[in-house]
């Protein structure tokens, strides 16, 4: 009896044998990036563990009010390509390479402006004398944000190649799909940080 658990319907321009292989290193790929987001989460989850015990502590200590404004625009920015990656993928499923180039652009674009803001709120925080060596609190900022924008820059680098190599995404639609749920978990930790290290 012929194996269908891993048959994905043919996308424009696939054949029948095309989508069958594309299924199975679809479903390779979903369990490759969840192991690797199962470790992110424990690595992220240790240090926001370890800031709110400190903080309940007192180790943190005290520290200067940090610009709102900038990470509450930036929220708004990486909730808004969280939108433009599903968009994405649903242009790639269904074989729209424009749709899919313009929608990974924009992703990109805001990846990026996510990390401009982020490097003028450092430079304001840092000209004022708020290094990581200034405290516990500090320690912890940098700490957190500064790997939060390392996520953020590798996933600009992993949608920006997508975006160069579309002819390439159209047929394998699932590798759009992949970087979107690399994506949305680096939106969601962005969402736990900006409550945690801004609003309180």
């Amino acid at each position: 009896m012929e194996d269908v658990a891993f048959r994905a319907p043919a996308s424009p321009g696939q054949s029948r044998g095309e989508a069958r292989t594309g299924g199975e290193a679809a479903l390779r790929g979903k369990i490759a990036i969840w192991w690797f987001l199962a470790s992110e989460i424990m690595l992220f989850g240790g240090l926001i563990t370890s800031f709110v015990l400190a903080r309940l502590g007192g180790a943190a200590g005290t520290h200067e009010p940090l610009n709102v404004t900038v990470a509450a625009v930036n929220t708004f920015v990486l909730l808004t390509s969280s939108y433009t990656m599903v968009e994405a993928f649903a242009a790639a499923e269904h074989g729209n390479r424009p749709g899919m180039r313009f929608f990974l652009a924009v992703t990109v674009l805001a990846g990026l402006g996510f990390l401009g803001l982020k490097v003028y709120e450092y430079s304001g925080e840092i000209a004022h004398g708020f290094t990581p060596g200034r405290g516990g609190f500090w320690s912890f900022y940098y700490t957190m944000t500064g790997l939060h924008a390392l996520h953020v820059l590798i996933g600009v680098v992993v949608n920006s190649a997508l975006l160069v190599m579309a002819g390439a995404a159209i047929r394998r639609p699932y590798r759009v799909e992949l970087a979107g749920l690399y994506w949305h978990f680096v939106d969601i930790v962005w969402i736990f940080l900006f409550p945690l290290l801004y609003l309180t």
